[in-house]
């Protein structure tokens, strides 16, 4: 069968879970940069990355990659490429996004126009037509990426960014992106049948993302994929690979997590986020004040992402509540707690410094992942 290179840009911070979640696919991995992983695959690979990958924001079939310094460099490098392997008569190619780092060419909407005049030439030349070339069928949209004059030119094979698993219709103020919620739940120890806790859920996203990895259900198994639609894509891939996600669901696994907000409103945005992604049985929320949080197990994990007072008028009682957090948390003696803010002071409002410290970045919103690792639970035979 034959191999393609894909890639798949992630949030900065995100690298090493990706790459750790394509490796674990069976995939080769090529390169790990900054807020993207290189890697190779099969068709088959094309529709279980699109499926399975928690963490990447998109999956790319890598086209080409050339040197460009001038327009027309650009051009011509475009015009080389046999775009009629990958694209087929009267299909849609329209460039979905143009972005230029430290190069010099740096207008993206003359790059934009230049890749597609040069396609539209290559695509002309194969099908022999002299007029204007029909794109009236499926799409396959065209993302050009410029680094240090080095071109790289991909095709997205998924449509609605993969953060969009289908099941978050509603959300509330800031909630964090699907995507970094899961490689957050990746960076702790949690595991089903442990003691799990959101004092400040939201609409639910961290509990939500908790629960599918639970039972191993995948992420991409509630959408569509742009690729599906494709004439150079074999229907039955898709039908395998979806088959082969639902006969890996685990259903015995048993376990409870639990989501509490103060907002009532959020309490009902989450439990109809649960419902929609398929594991309402596996997530209670109720509505409750996360400085009031208290448990009789003597072991858990809290996992949350709290207001961060991005607006001034806010940080007064942003401050506030990170110090009754402190309170409340450190008294779970033997308890481990996860926390993601941009609020730089944190550790000092906190009171406490965290044993390790993760940058990540939500959005273009640089923030940390504080970490407080409590001591493990005794094994249930000891």
């Amino acid at each position: 069968m034959k191999t393609y290179t894909l890639m798949s840009p992630c949030f900065f911070g995100v690298e090493k879970m990706l790459a750790r979640e394509i490796k674990d696919l069976g995939f080769e991995i090529i390169k790990t940069e900054n807020g993207r992983v290189t890697y190779k695959t099969d068709e088959y690979g094309i529709a279980r990355a699109n499926m399975w990958l928690r963490c990447a924001e998109r999956v790319h079939l890598k086209i080409a990659e050339f040197e460009a310094k001038t327009f027309d460099e650009l051009f011509e490098g475009t015009k080389r490429i046999n775009w009629a392997k990958y694209i087929p008569y009267g299909a849609q190619f329209p460039i979905a996004k143009a972005s230029s780092i430290k190069s010099k060419l740096h207008s993206t909407p003359h790059i934009q126009s230049i890749v597609k005049k040069a396609i539209v030439e290559s695509l002309k030349k194969s099908y022999l037509e002299d007029g204007l070339l029909k794109e009236d069928k499926e799409k396959y949209p065209i993302y050009v990426f410029i680094h240090k004059d080095k071109v790289v030119l991909s095709i997205d094979t998924t449509g609605d960014a993969l953060h969009k698993r289908g099941y978050r219709e509603k959300a509330n103020k800031a909630p964090i992106r699907e995507t970094l919620a899961a490689a957050i739940m990746y960076l702790t120890p949690w595991r089903p049948g442990r003691t799990l806790v959101d004092p400040m859920c939201g609409s639910g996203t961290l509990l939500i993302e908790a629960a599918m990895m639970g039972i191993n259900m995948a992420p991409g198994l509630n959408r569509e994929f742009i690729s599906e639609k494709w004439r150079t894509m074999d229907k039955k891939i898709w039908w395998d690979i979806r088959k082969e996600a639902y006969d890996k669901i685990d259903e015995n696994t048993q376990f409870k997590i639990y989501g509490y907000d103060i907002d009532e409103e959020a309490i009902n945005i989450a439990r109809e986020n649960a419902e929609l992604a398929g594991v309402e049985d596996y997530i209670e929320f109720n509505v409750a004040n996360a400085v009031d949080f208290r448990s009789d197990e003597e072991y858990g994990f809290i996992i949350t992402n709290p207001p961060y007072g991005e607006r001034l008028e806010d940080a007064d009682s942003v401050k506030m509540l990170y110090k009754e957090l402190g309170y409340t948390f450190r008294k779970l003696k033997n308890w481990s707690y996860y926390l993601i803010t941009s609020f730089e002071d944190f550790e000092r409002e906190f009171g406490k410094d965290a044993e390790r410290k993760r940058k990540l970045y939500n959005g273009m919103l640089k923030t940390n992942l504080y970490q407080y690792p409590g001591p493990r639970p005794p094994r249930k035979n000891d």
